[in-house]
């Protein structure tokens, strides 16, 4: 089970450690202490797997020998109680190979320390504890010296930052999430402590390998009896209660396999016996709930908690939608659209939005206008006299949807806060917009709903399912738009090529690869060979077009906090070297000491209504007086400024580069991207769609190995489910969520028409409707005698949706190798088989007429994300059915596909290669020939019709026909004999 550990220690005289007596150790190596006089020989420990020394640039070459290092280090630290070495430890991931373990420490060690001046002395170990587990971990000896040409100088105690470690925590964290994301291994790690995670458990300390021999060996061990002891009690607090299990696991998601029990489980449980009775337990309890299998066939359940939470926010939405208490009038809405240029799909997004409904959602691609719409629709309902109010998960994003609509906006959190308080609460005159709801988790969404359900407030929805997910668990407003259908704002207008829009439309339907290929084309996608070359080069496009337009806006982007700050600190270097910086001064911020200058770009990192800042403000620095007090003129047309202390007020950072989550909702005339490893389809689509005018990609051999290795990590999938998705009336039938959250459903004679009866699980097809002319699909359960019969159809309906959308999806998946030149994967050729044989399990007619279908039509599984995409393949579907059930369409069928292998064989010569490739065809034409003469109907139609389908006499498909003619003669004549014969 991958589980996260990282920790950090000084080794000291003070303590009686010697650096040289440490280094032998964890190399398994003997080294002569020189100070004092004795060799450390630790030869005989096993487990050591990689050792090495990393140097820093500048650094003598004689430091990478391990006993001239620590002994020079110990010479040059007099003191009798001096600090001699830092010591980082960390877990490597198990469910990785030795050498991808190395090489992730590697790599770490390389970028975290070692770029910034340590010496690395690494070592990898790969103990084994007494069940025989592997317990792979890295130790990293750090110097605290600078070093130069001529060897160490001054102690570096920026590096001794608290700020620094949780730094250090945090990106080990995100460094091996990201490969195990590249490297498809279904598991994560956590970096934050167990309160902030919302487990209610003890924190554990690691046992260390000392401990783990002293307690083999029968030795007292204190440490190792500590870790055991907690683990111990939290595996008797899981049992004897298992929701806090459940809590864990379904606070970023709404559900979960057994695969993510097990791992929280082993972490937290005392041997075997104690594991297996916590998840038997666990696995027990009434809150469990299993949902069914997923698009990869995992088992995949939930709690009844999250039940509640999602039906509830479902039953307010469904009333919402129901009501019809904000309606715009005519000419209010007239007077709107007169004063805005909308172009058709904003509009009807306008008018969808100021209907009747008191629930209305809208779909848009980025850069489609939605705010613009929004300004609009602002207009409207003030002119009917309602209030309106706006609301978005980030500061920043809300106050994107304040200067794109001029709708007063704050957080979600905010608002909720006051609510709490008996403040500012909705009433049935207001109107509140939710910008960027694709980010919103599905209890947030329903504390959101329930409120304004009960206050009578009509509810707006605007975002994009496709952009970034949200943090909390549950994918809340596409689940919504599934149910009750949105506007779609797709014509791209941010961008100002035309080829640029159809790429952003690429992107917001996951054909990022093929986005890619126009920004490729274009020469705006970058290739280098490390990460560090990626950020230079990318920094040195910035600064080139900052200082050949700068009137333009431009945004540097990464995924990780750890290269937004790199690429910072070299936008800082370049503006230094142009002389546009004053004199530096460190100041302490929340994230540790940093270098500012007046000159220098600052972003703003936490709300804070006093200052008029919010979390993704950015502005430049004007001055700094003593070390606490800086002024900042803030962007924007107005161009305040705000002063203040450092001790109010320290969440602030280099404003040069921002993380893609911070961006989503900005908009600038040019874009410079860093793609590592760690980004998925939405961070590419956010990322890269940002621009007005172009956007610059940047990316690393190192990182992504090559242009295929680019293509899969900015293709990946990690959309959210909900407890929504899943099959029809599961909870209901096992009587899993109390009465007083779903009504469950009586027997067909009692059944009465109830609006208020929670809906089946519908899947992507199911009532799915887009566009804001739909109709609303009456709910199966509210149409009272034969409601539990149409509830079966439902869910049988969602199996075969869900099959369909899972088999189109892994077909495209292979389909783009085919497409690129490239041998189809072996993941992707497992991942097709499985799919196709869930789609046979579901229905094997249909399954066919699919197949079919992709195979006279490939381009059409790439669609399978759009509504347009998705009405063309179903259309193609039936058009297959249509053939499969009529002759007269699988003889016209026969013959066309008859005529293309005729014609192409007649393109290729008998012999040498074109011979071979010849002989292909002609056996395809026989398996043809078999086909026809297996399908009698078509065949006779095929005679019948000869002349008008076109077959010439004499022709080969003649023959074809005319013996299979004479053999049914034969056949009957034969049978007429047998017949007489009697």
């Amino acid at each position: 089970m991958a589980i996260y550990h990282f920790s950090a220690k000084v080794i000291s005289r003070a303590a009686g450690r010697s650096a040289v007596a440490a280094a032998a150790y964890r190399s398994a190596s003997e080294l002569h202490d020189e100070r004092a006089e004795r060799a450390h020989d630790f030869t005989a420990k096993t487990g050591v797997v990689h050792s090495e020394v990393l140097l820093p640039e500048g650094a003598p070459e004689r430091l990478s020998d391990r006993a001239t290092l620590w002994n020079e280090v110990e010479a040059t630290e007099k003191r009798k109680d001096a600090q001699l070495a830092r010591e980082v430890e960390f877990a490597l991931p198990r469910e990785m190979t030795q050498a991808e373990g190395v090489r992730l420490a590697r790599e770490f060690v390389q970028r975290e320390f070692v770029d910034r001046g340590m010496v690395a002395d690494l070592n990898v170990h790969c103990d084994r504890d007494a069940q025989g587990e592997a317990k792979p971990h890295a130790h990293v000896m750090l110097t605290l010296r600078e070093v130069g040409p001529e060897g160490f100088g001054k102690k570096a105690r920026v590096w001794n930052a608290t700020e620094e470690l949780r730094g250090w925590r945090e990106r080990w964290a995100e460094h091996v999430n990201g490969r195990l994301a590249e490297l498809g291994i279904d598991a994560r790690v956590d970096h934050r402590s167990l309160r902030e995670q919302g487990i209610d458990l003890e924190p554990q300390h690691k046992i260390g390998p000392a401990g783990a021999r002293r307690e083999e060996q029968g030795e007292e061990a204190e440490r190792a009896d500590e870790h055991r002891a907690i683990a111990a009690r939290n595996g008797e607090r899981i049992a004897a209660e298992p929701e806090i299990a459940l809590r864990a696991l379904t606070h970023q998601h709404s559900t979960f396999t057994r695969q993510d029990l097990a791992r929280l489980i082993h972490r937290h449980s005392d041997g075997q016996e104690q594991f297996d009775r916590v998840m038997a337990r666990v696995e027990a309890s009434p809150e469990i709930v299993r949902l069914g299998e997923d698009g990869r066939g995992r088992e995949r359940f939930t709690t009844r908690e999250m039940i509640g939470v999602e039906e509830r926010m479902e039953r307010a939405a469904d009333r919402m939608s129901e009501s019809r208490g904000h309606r715009v009038g005519s000419s209010a809405q007239e007077a709107a659209l007169r004063s805005h240029q909308l172009g058709d799909e904003q509009e009807a997004a306008f008018r969808h939005v100021t209907g009747r409904g008191d629930l209305a959602l809208v779909v848009g691609f980025a850069g489609t206008g939605k705010s613009t719409m929004l300004g609009a629709g602002r207009e409207a309902w003030e002119a009917q006299g309602y209030q309106v109010r706006g609301a978005a998960l980030s500061g920043i994003a809300a106050e994107n949807l304040e200067g794109g609509s001029g709708i007063a906006s704050r957080t979600i959190a905010s608002l909720e806060h006051a609510w709490g308080q008996g403040r500012e609460g909705l009433t049935s005159r207001d109107v509140l917009v939710i910008d960027e709801a694709g980010m919103v988790g599905s209890r947030q969404m329903e504390r959101v709903l329930s409120h304004a359900q009960a206050a009578g407030a009509k509810v707006v929805l605007v975002g994009d399912p496709e952009q970034l997910q949200a943090i909390e668990a549950g994918a809340a407003f596409r689940a919504l738009a599934e149910r009750h259908g949105a506007a779609e704002i797709t014509s791209v207008r941010r961008q100002a090529e035309e080829w640029q829009r159809a790429a952003t439309k690429e992107l917001a339907t996951g054909r990022t690869g093929e986005a890619l290929s126009r920004y490729s084309a274009a020469g705006m996608v970058h290739e280098h060979g490390t990460r560090e070359e990626a950020k230079a080069a990318l920094v040195e496009r910035w600064d080139g077009q900052r200082r050949a337009a700068p009137d333009q806006s431009s945004a540097i982007l990464a995924y990780t906090r750890d290269d937004v700050r790199g690429l910072n600190e070299l936008a800082r270097a370049k503006l230094r070297e142009a002389g546009e910086l004053g004199a530096d001064q460190m100041v302490t911020t929340e994230r540790g000491e940093r270098a500012f200058a007046p000159g220098d770009r600052v972003m703003f990192l936490r709300n804070e209504r006093s200052l008029g800042v919010k979390n993704g403000t950015l502005g430049t620095l004007e001055r700094i007086e003593g070390a606490s007090s800086l002024t900042v003129r803030l962007d924007g047309p107005e161009g305040a400024r705000v002063t203040f202390d450092l001790k109010d007020y320290a969440h602030l950072d280099h404003g040069y580069a921002a993380t893609v989550h911070k961006a989503q909702g900005v908009t600038v005339d040019r874009a410079h991207v860093l793609a590592t490893s760690h980004m998925d389809r939405h961070a590419a689509y956010v990322g890269l769609t940002r621009h007005r005018e172009g956007v610059e990609l940047h990316w690393a051999r190192e990182d992504l190995r090559d242009r295929v290795g680019l293509d899969r990590a900015l293709s990946r999938e990690r959309a959210k489910d909900t407890t929504l998705d899943y099959q029809a009336g599961f909870a209901e039938r096992r009587g899993i969520v109390p009465p007083s959250e779903i009504v469950v459903p009586r027997s067909a004679a009692e059944q009465e028409p109830t609006p208020e009866r929670a809906s089946p699980r519908r899947g992507r097809f199911a009532g799915l409707k887009l566009g804001a002319g739909a109709t609303r699909h009456p709910d199966p359960r509210e149409a009272g005698r034969g409601a539990t019969r149409e509830a079966g159809r439902a869910l049988d309906h969602t199996r075969v949706a869900q099959a369909i959308d899972g088999y189109a999806r892994a077909f495209a998946d292979a389909q783009r190798m085919r497409d690129a030149g490239l041998p189809v994967l072996p993941h992707q050729e497992l991942g097709l088989a499985r799919a196709s044989e869930r789609l046979e399990q579901a229905s094997t007619a249909l399954a066919g007429d699919l197949r079919r279908a992709l195979e006279r039509q490939p381009e059409l599984a790439a669609g399978i994300a759009t509504r347009e995409g998705r009405a063309a393949l179903m259309q193609a579907v039936a058009q297959e059915r249509k053939v499969r059930l009529d002759p007269s369409l699988r003889a016209e069928r026969y013959v066309e596909a008859w005529t293309k292998l005729e014609e192409e064989r007649g393109t290729l010569a008998s012999w040498g290669v074109e011979g071979e490739q010849r002989q292909v065809v002609e056996s395809r034409m026989r398996e043809l020939a078999g086909a026809i003469k297996r399908d009698p109907e078509a065949e006779s139609t095929m005679r019948t019709r000869r002349q008008e389908l076109g077959i010439a006499a004499g022709s080969r498909l003649a023959r074809v026909l005319e013996a299979s003619s004479e053999r049914e003669a034969l056949q009957q004549t034969r049978s007429q004999g047998l017949s007489l014969g009697r």
